[in-house]
């Protein structure tokens, strides 16, 4: 009753005061009417608050996000079920979800009655065009009589994650010219005497097909083995990100990391899909390991780390560097192409970038050349002249409409393919030119 009480609208204290000032009234001037008058307008929401108070209705809840992966920029639906699973029939109800600001804000819904285990469906739409993992819930319930005096909260514990991706520009079809040289299962490489039908068996694997059970071999090792007879042969690769801090100009989804961060997506799922095995590493080290299971795996762990990738404030490329390097002193599997995004490359970084190409793999290099807006400074200087004499278009420190000049041919004359753009959306149309190790390519430079 006393939570009741609290839940009082405004209306309902309006009331209250109203019915207390007339009874007051009355005493003092004698009148009986008046008296009357006030104790009905006092008594009508302490009605309402004893009714809303011994509510015993109960309401279950269920959420369906569809999809609850998206890009950003694109649409997700979103499905509630709500249910009276009591013998009671309810009252008014208001259901809000809670919605992130950058999803469109809350979602509010009036429902006038729900019947004994009765049920109601209702839909909205969140759209987010910055990426990010958003929560979407709980849901809250708000109990209403019907003169509206008094209203009680209800919340549900039950939420749900929405992952908004980077944008993804669809790359052309085709694979690098000198790309696909790594490791991986080769055919099947021997036919046991028992006949062509057993070849080779290994251990069970999720996602294998259990039409390639060999029962043969199962019975006698007690564990479930498969055949070998279709394995084929897999590049591995590595895809590299910049997100320092002093290698990007702007804020917000039109900042050139964002530009970078998109362009690093829509490489990674392009490669992937077509069928490489890939890992993701940052100048901070391997974010995302190279991925083995089902088709998708790495897309998905990929596109998961990229909606939360933030700018770091690490200042070298060491760490990242090193870790390129590391497939042959750990043994593993030497990569057949390295994909790199770059921001802004001081001399020293291009140089420690240019010695980072070595072995028979392929080394393409994507440098964002996004133009900065006017009298803009980088992040990481201060002083206003510092910055400008820097970052000058032409001295290859900076954005400009040659300010990657010098990078790309420093990284060419080492061995990296090179693509200069502006925006992830010109990648669509340069990725060819990865193709081309000796020719300058740049969008929109001249």
């Amino acid at each position: 009753m006393r939570r009741a009480l609290a839940g009082l609208t405004t209306r309902g204290r309006s009331f209250v005061a109203a019915g207390v000032t007339a009874i007051v009234c009355a005493f003092v001037l004698g009148e009986r009417d008046l008296l009357r008058a006030g104790v009905l307008v006092l008594v009508l929401p302490l009605l309402c608050t004893v009714a809303v108070s011994r509510t015993r209705y109960r309401l279950a809840c269920a959420r369906r996000l569809t999809p609850s992966r998206l890009p950003a920029g694109h649409e997700s639906r979103v499905d509630l079920r709500l249910e009276n699973v009591s013998r009671l029939p309810s009252g008014l109800l208001m259901v809000e979800d809670q919605v992130p600001f950058a999803l469109g804000g809350r979602a509010r819904f009036v429902l006038d009655r729900i019947e004994p285990h009765g049920t109601r469906e209702l839909s909205y739409r969140i759209r987010s065009d910055v990426r990010g993992r958003y929560r979407v819930g709980p849901l809250t319930v708000r109990l209403a009589d019907p003169f509206g005096m008094v209203e009680l909260v209800r919340s549900f514990s039950l939420s749900d994650t929405l992952t908004v991706t980077p944008a993804i520009v669809p790359l052309p079809p085709g694979r690098l010219g000198g790309a696909w040289t790594g490791g991986g299962d080769s055919l099947a490489r021997t036919v046991a005497s028992a006949g062509e039908d057993d070849i080779a068996p290994r251990e069970y694997r999720h996602g294998d097909d259990l039409r390639r059970v060999h029962w043969r071999s199962t019975a006698r090792r007690g564990e479930l083995m498969v055949r070998r007879e279709e394995q084929h042969w897999q590049s591995s690769g590595t895809l590299f990100l910049d997100t320092r801090r002093a290698g990007y100009w702007g804020e917000g989804p039109g900042s050139s990391f964002e530009q970078a961060v998109s362009a690093a997506a829509s490489v990674g799922a392009h490669l992937g899909r077509a069928g490489m095995g890939l890992r993701l590493v940052t100048d901070a080290g391997e974010a995302v390991p190279r991925s083995v299971g089902y088709e998708g795996a790495f897309e998905g762990a990929l596109l998961d780390a990229l909606a939360v990738a933030r700018t770091s404030r690490g200042g070298t490329l060491t760490p990242g560097l090193a870790a390129l390097r590391g497939s042959a002193a750990t043994g593993r599997e030497a990569d057949g192409l390295v994909v790199a995004v770059f921001g802004i490359l001081g001399p020293g970084e291009a140089r420690a970038v240019a010695a980072a190409c070595r072995g028979n793999a392929t080394h393409v290099a994507v440098l964002i050349d996004a133009v900065p807006p006017e009298n803009a400074l980088p992040p990481h200087h201060e002083d206003k002249d510092e910055a400008a004499d820097e970052y000058a278009p032409g001295t290859g420190g900076g954005s400009g409409p040659a300010a990657a000049g010098p990078t790309a041919r420093l990284l060419r004359a080492a061995g990296w393919r090179v693509v200069v753009v502006r925006s992830a959306a010109e990648l669509a149309g340069a990725w060819a030119s990865a193709d081309q190790s000796g020719e300058d390519f740049a969008r929109g430079a001249s």
